[in-house]
């Protein structure tokens, strides 16, 4: 039987993968960067802000100094909050899943925005509370597709939430994109995928359970889709 269940954030909790988007072009468009949402979701949707940031440089052969990517990072997380403000929307059944299934096991939090981001948006939904462990883009070097934030997010669950030395293939992680797949992958999670960002054929193909939306969705449900 699952153990615990980690979510990731953006395109999974809330739909906010389009408002990052939208933060990016505002900062990189000085630097005359732009790219359109489908390349966005092609290419750079999974990346944390740092990395997202090394990409874009990347792809128009521009080079970026450390000191000016910090900049840019905390630019386009002044961007994306101002942008959020104006109201983001959880996905269908998502806040009740969280709320249910925080009665009967651990459940954590493992994604690759800034925690500036995140936390606003999870008191204005009213579900922070829930979230026994959390790991945010603040707390990792490397980000999805590396393995570290989902490792990190084991180690804080096995700490502070008691699984002890629980296999992680007995925690289920709930993603949306290819790259937070192969990070649960990669740290030994079972893994759900829920095409809220990428189409439900695709995730498919990377072999894992798919679902077009949490709205109704079960513990009994998970167990299956975790294989118990």
């Amino acid at each position: 039987m699952l153990k615990a269940v980690i979510f990731d954030f953006d395109g999974v909790i809330v739909d906010t993968e389009p408002l990052h988007h939208r933060a990016f072009m505002e900062v990189l468009s000085p630097f005359g960067i732009s790219c359109t949402w489908q390349e966005y979701r092609e290419h750079y949707m999974g990346f944390d802000d740092r990395d997202g940031f090394r990409a874009f440089f990347k792809g128009v052969g521009k080079t970026l100094a450390e000191a000016d990517l910090h900049h840019l990072i905390d630019q386009k997380a002044a961007a994306f909050q101002r942008i959020a403000s104006k109201g983001v929307t959880p996905y269908p059944g998502v806040l009740e899943l969280v709320e249910t299934l925080a009665t009967t096991l651990p459940v954590a939090l493992c994604s690759g925005a800034l925690r500036s981001d995140i936390d606003p948006i999870l008191d204005g939904l009213g579900i922070a509370h829930h979230f026994s462990a959390m790991v945010t883009a603040d707390d990792v070097r490397h980000s999805k597709p590396d393995p570290e934030s989902y490792l990190l997010a084991v180690a804080r669950l096995r700490k502070r939430a008691s699984l002890g030395d629980s296999s992680p293939g007995v925690i289920l992680a709930i993603e949306d994109t290819p790259a937070g797949i192969d990070s649960a992958r990669g740290a030994g999670l079972s893994v759900l995928a829920v095409s809220n960002s990428y189409p439900k054929s695709f995730l498919e193909s990377l072999g894992v359970s798919v679902v077009s939306s949490l709205k109704n969705v079960t513990f009994r449900d998970l167990n299956q889709f975790a294989g118990y």
